[in-house]
């Protein structure tokens, strides 16, 4: 073994990626709960491709096939119910693991210098994970899956000059039909999870370039013994990956419970009319996306038709995921952490938060004019975190920061 390890070594320099990603790359020591999430992130990326590769096989991705192939997945392929199930809670642990790790973020102001292209790339990831999710959503060619791609995709036709044409071009058809369910099949299980494999390499290798962020917000390069190591790093090997493995054990026993007591999870997770054949003549009472979208959709909402068009809900929400892409040079504080931030700093990541989930569930539900209202206020609120956040970040008052990190 010794001498193939060399001779591989000779070749390929695995040793040196070992020692760089994790034996010899130094993380903080005062991680907490939330730095659980990168990890239990990658975790669920390798479950949705495993068992998105063996649905893959006995899946027929065409109109007249693509509901039976469901249920024959479900009744008659061996354990194929289970991989169903896994793949199904796996897209929304996917995003519930994906926003917590981006909330935690946020709170330690890990986008800031020097750390800009590492969200960059996380939000880029993000966005190719909601095009993903929305490509898989179409596939089992229920009732909701076929209407709720109908009404996202006609989102697009409200785009003026090119709108009915990108639409069009989307479907590939004048109505969404067998050819939009092959060509939706096709990004799903191929283009989209290469770009984004690709994506999330570049996600690590940005992040253990210029080093992992901390609480406290604190550069522990700063301090380092005579070896060249920092005073306040550990290891990630074996340190942060035994530590990782009780996290990942406790969300297995959390997803495990979902997957074989509550794989619909009461219509979020899979929706009473998705195990209806798709039918063009048939409207289900309430249309809405699955949960992981419904704050933006409750955004698209919110904001009034101009002249029957829905244009305006359609900028307001794609510019509520446009502006996380600039939040690094929104933020003005001279301190990373919520730790050290101001009042106001906090107050507002919590106002955020309220607003962010309020609009989430409103999203799911039949709107009136009441909640309509309650969905504009929070748009309201939504936006304001990230437009007036130059102004509070700049001239709230800080705590000071620790040279050190403080555990």
């Amino acid at each position: 073994m010794s001498k193939l390890n060399n001779w591989i070594n000779e070749r390929m320099s695995v040793n040196r990626v070992v020692e760089d990603h994790l034996t010899k790359y130094y993380a903080p020591k005062n991680f907490n709960f939330f730095y659980f999430f990168g990890s239990l992130a990658m975790l669920v990326l390798v479950n949705q491709i495993v068992t998105g590769i063996w649905l893959t096989m006995s899946y027929e991705p065409s109109g007249d096939g693509a509901f039976a192939s469901i249920e024959y997945i479900m009744r008659d392929v061996e354990y194929g119910w289970l991989l169903r199930y896994m793949h199904s809670t796996g897209a929304s642990a996917f995003f519930v693991v994906i926003y917590l790790h981006m909330l935690r973020g946020i709170m330690y102001g890990s986008y800031q210098k020097p750390r800009e292209l590492i969200w960059l790339f996380g939000m880029t990831i993000y966005l190719v994970l909601m095009a993903e999710a929305f490509m898989g959503y179409l596939l089992p060619w229920g009732q909701m899956s076929y209407w709720g791609a109908q009404v996202i995709i006609s989102l697009f036709g409200a785009i003026p000059f090119i709108g009915p044409d990108l639409q069009q071009w989307i479907r590939g058809d004048y109505l969404i039909s067998g050819i939009t369910l092959n060509r939706f099949f096709a990004l799903h299980v191929v283009a989209l999870p290469i770009v984004l494999l690709g994506l999330v390499v570049l996600h690590i290798i940005a992040l253990h370039e210029v080093g992992s962020n901390n609480p406290d917000g604190v550069d522990i390069k700063k301090h380092k013994d005579e070896n060249g190591k920092p005073l306040d790093g550990i290891a990630f090997h074996p340190y942060y990956t035994v530590k990782d493995i009780v996290g990942v054990v406790v969300f297995l026993f959390v997803f495990c419970i979902v997957v074989f007591f509550f794989p619909e999870m009461g219509g979020f997770f899979l929706e009473k009319p998705n195990f209806e054949i798709a039918n063009q003549l048939k409207t289900p009472v309430h249309i809405a996306p699955v949960w992981y979208f419904t704050p933006f959709y409750a955004i698209l909402r919110a904001v009034p038709a101009i002249g029957g068009s829905a244009f305006p809900g359609v900028v307001a929400m794609g510019a509520a995921i446009a502006v996380l892409f600039v939040l690094p040079w929104l933020d003005r504080s001279p301190v990373r952490s919520i730790r050290y931030k101001g009042w106001m700093s906090k107050v507002a990541l919590v106002v955020f938060c309220i607003s962010f989930v309020i609009l989430g569930i409103l999203g799911a539900i039949p709107g009136n004019d009441t909640r309509t209202l309650i969905s504009q206020i929070c748009t309201v609120l939504y936006f304001a975190f990230f437009i007036l956040m130059p102004f509070y970040s700049s001239m709230e008052k800080t705590k000071p920061v620790p040279e050190r990190v403080t555990g």
